[in-house]
């Protein structure tokens, strides 16, 4: 029988792991894979691992059933809030304030003259922005076509402004990011974790090791640049940057100040909340999804009041429901995520994996579990450029795991979000890397060796920081 579970589990993990350092698209090969096990384990004579699990009556058709539990269930929590989310993001995208954003927060900077001091501004700045286009790769294209031009007026080299914009999307902290919600949503299923909201997760947690972690880049990523600029000698090349141009939307300043507050409206509406509540023994349980809605309503009548028309505005509205269909996606892989996890809990992997991590309690070796991790984090990503795929593949094993090596779930939720966003932008098949390295005319290695000095030491921070504070 253990030929049978570890066999079975290991050519499963491989071809996984063949199939993201391919880069091809894992969701329908997690549902296959997760009905096989689940079909070997009832061979082995094991029943299906899900709890309250209720039979058919057909045992065949069983992983079946356990597809669709797990579609309910996901869809009925941290699913929905990323479906409401992904329409936000489409919405402010269609009425273009996603880009009046941008440009308030880029203007300034062509008044500063330092063109070294503007590096770390320009990547905390970046990843200020990812909060309201959290696409690395979308992100990445509007600040070529807006930035770009402005670091290179500024004296700025080609290779040190494309790794800036390269690495802009990485690890602020967030509650209306689809990783933490999965997590805080994942946590909350257990007692340890009850009632944990996805705004607990990110201020409490989250931010106290990613906050710093950034500061430290943006200094690294001075010196580094400062450093590669006087190995290299000075870039006076000008890269042709053709991209889109990013939309003005025509208004006064109070227009212009409303719109530029619409895309981080519902994070503004969650820190007031979460001020509130630690400041004073006010209960207000407020979730993502109802602040996204709240600021969806504010944004409709913005768009009324803008141009007076209702028929267009409310035509408008349909681009938040595309945009959750566009979000699909992602609830999907946490789907097909969870039915691989519970083929692999059928055959009896995960309770072998649980009995070997609690060899290391009280063996002061509890880093061990999320060291493997984040190392296995940085293989997959450099070699397939994403890092996302496997995170959500790996929600579901984290707290078990954790919790059989006697450590905080936290310590191990923490490193490997952050690695996963962090090491993206040090491969050089990562899809915001090749778009840079083709925008200004640069190999992509040329890029990585500009963001690999910075990336990696924020990883070694990061992972430091997780250990002392959560251990």
């Amino acid at each position: 029988m253990d030929i049978i579970m570890y066999g079975s589990a290991i050519l499963a993990i491989l071809i996984i792991v063949y199939m993201l350092i391919k880069q091809m698209d894992i969701k329908i090969t997690l549902f296959f894979i997760g009905i096989v096990l689940m079909l070997i384990a009832i061979l082995m004579g094991y029943g299906i691992s899900v709890e309250e699990f209720e039979s058919t009556g057909a045992v065949w058709l069983d992983p079946l059933l356990a597809i669709a539990d797990q579609f309910k269930s996901t869809l009925t929590s941290a699913g929905f809030i990323i479906l409401i989310l992904g329409g936000y993001t489409a919405y402010m995208s269609y009425i273009n304030a996603n880009d009046v954003t941008v440009n308030v927060l880029t203007k300034p900077l062509g008044k500063i003259k330092s063109v070294y001091f503007l590096v770390p501004v320009v990547f905390l700045l970046g990843n200020l922005l990812s909060l309201v286009i959290p696409s690395a790769s979308n992100l990445a294209i509007i600040l070529l076509a807006t930035l770009f031009p402005v670091l290179k007026r500024a004296g700025m080299t080609s290779l040190t402004a494309a790794a800036i914009i390269a690495t802009s999307a990485t690890i602020m902290p967030t509650p209306i990011g689809g990783d933490n919600v999965a997590v805080a949503a994942e946590l909350a299923k257990y007692p340890a974790f009850s009632n944990l909201t996805v705004t607990d997760y990110v201020f409490r947690y989250h931010a106290v090791v990613s906050i710093p972690t950034l500061l430290v880049i943006a200094i690294v990523h001075y010196f580094w640049q400062k450093y590669m600029d006087k190995k290299l000698g000075i870039d006076t090349e000008d890269a042709e940057v053709e991209l889109k141009d990013v939309k003005l939307v025509k208004g006064g300043r109070l227009f212009t100040a409303v719109y530029a507050l619409l895309p981080v409206l519902p994070i503004l509406f969650l820190i007031v909340v979460f001020f509130l509540q630690s400041v004073s023994n006010m209960t207000i349980n407020v979730s993502v999804e109802v602040v996204t809605l709240l600021s969806f309503t504010i944004a409709i009548i913005c768009e009324l009041v803008r141009k007076k028309k209702a028929k267009s505005v409310l035509d408008g509205t349909e681009h938040f429901f595309k945009g959750m269909g566009n979000a699909m996606p992602i609830v999907v892989l946490l789907v097909a995520a969870s039915v691989f996890v519970t083929g692999l809990k059928s055959i009896g992997i995960i309770d072998s994996l649980e009995s070997a991590m609690a060899g290391v309690q009280g063996s002061n070796l509890g880093f061990i579990l999320p060291l493997i991790l984040v190392g296995l984090t940085a293989l997959i990503v450099i070699l397939s450029g994403s890092g996302t795929a496997l995170f959500y593949s790996m929600i579901p094993l984290m707290v078990p795991l954790a919790e059989a090596a006697a450590i905080n779930p936290i310590v191990v939720t923490v490193p490997m979000g952050l690695a996963g966003n962090l090491f993206r932008a040090v491969s050089p098949v990562a899809a915001v890397v090749l778009i840079v390295a083709g925008s200004v005319k640069k190999s992509p290695i040329e890029i990585v060796k500009r963001t690999s000095v910075p990336m990696i030491v924020g990883v070694v921070f990061m992972f430091i920081l997780s250990m002392i504070v959560f251990l």
